[in-house]
């Protein structure tokens, strides 16, 4: 069984370059793979790997300074989900592209998942899905709102255009694992908005402690990961992944008459040239090869 941690902290690394070779190196002595994203303003990414791989590679991220309270959501795969281990410098560790919002200095006001429902409830509550729109597409809380954006960067636009639509309202956010609402919380408060709530370690950690039962989430959880998404209790989900643009398709998409294998969905039709879809057919092609040879080829 394979484990997977999923992680975010934001602190202030004044060289976050020094940081890399030495985690990059441990993450590859420990057989641990993923993708980590550093940046001045912290370090967010998806790891996976044995339980004493992922346990030194954790140990290594919290001795870093300002990360002893660094937090991480685990789930689990039967198989690995990432194909190689990427550590990657980045400006933002979630890109937001607005240089004042600094969650370091505050952020709304956690909600625990076992509160949430209650919140959401409240009649006096605007709850906001801030991702994008192909991962609200698959599931989302019941009565969320869908800014429909293609990315993060697109949220502040959305409020702008949108924000008199909640006035007197007390807004409720979103997203995953909870790194998005760290900084669209920071930047709600910085528009003046008063009462602004996040669901602490996000869908994620929903999924992971309420019951089906009592659960308001409708549909599937996307992850940035080989298992594409998940349900409650964290275990895979139903989709796959369109190996050109990489958005979630169902087994009816795949009935559709834009879907090509490998090289094309209906939400990419009309993305990418003709030299694009050529070479993602080549890597279809690797992709069955190494599948023949009773080996694992990743997309990524």
């Amino acid at each position: 069984m394979i484990t997977v941690a999923a992680l975010y902290h934001f602190t202030r690394f004044p060289d976050p370059a020094a940081l890399r070779g030495p985690l990059l190196d441990l993450c590859t002595a420990e057989g641990v793979k993923g993708s980590l994203l550093l940046a001045r303003e912290g370090i967010n990414g998806t790891i996976a790997g044995s339980r004493q791989g992922i346990d030194a590679v954790l140990a290594h991220l919290r001795a870093l300074p300002g990360c002893d309270a660094l937090v991480h959501k685990e789930s689990y795969a039967e198989a690995m989900p990432f194909g190689r281990m990427k550590v990657k410098l980045k400006r933002e560790i979630v890109t937001m592209g607005q240089p004042d919002v600094d969650p370091v200095a505050r952020v709304g006001s956690y909600v625990a998942p076992e509160d949430w429902n209650a919140l959401i409830s409240s009649p006096d509550v605007a709850l906001i899905d801030t991702r994008n729109d192909y991962e609200f597409g698959i599931g989302t809380f019941e009565g969320a709102v869908d800014p429909d954006i293609r990315t993060f960067r697109d949220f502040p636009k959305w409020w702008e255009d949108h924000k008199d639509e909640y006035r007197g309202k007390r807004i409720a956010m979103f997203c995953t694992g909870g790194i998005r609402c760290e900084k669209s919380t920071n930047y709600l408060l910085g528009q003046g908005v008063n009462e602004v709530f996040h669901l602490k370690g996000g869908i994620l950690k929903y999924l992971e402690d309420v019951p089906a039962e009592q659960s308001m989430w409708n549909g599937e959880c996307y992850v940035f990961d080989g298992r594409v998404s998940v349900g409650h209790g964290l275990v895979p989900g139903d989709y796959d992944s369109c190996h050109a643009c990489r958005r979630p398709i169902s087994a009816e998409d795949k009935l559709r008459p834009e879907y090509e294998r490998g090289a094309c969905c209906h939400q990419c039709a009309d993305e990418y040239s003709e030299a694009d879809r050529a070479r993602f057919r080549e890597r279809q092609r690797q992709m069955d090869l190494a599948e023949t040879r009773g080996e694992k080829h990743f997309a990524d």
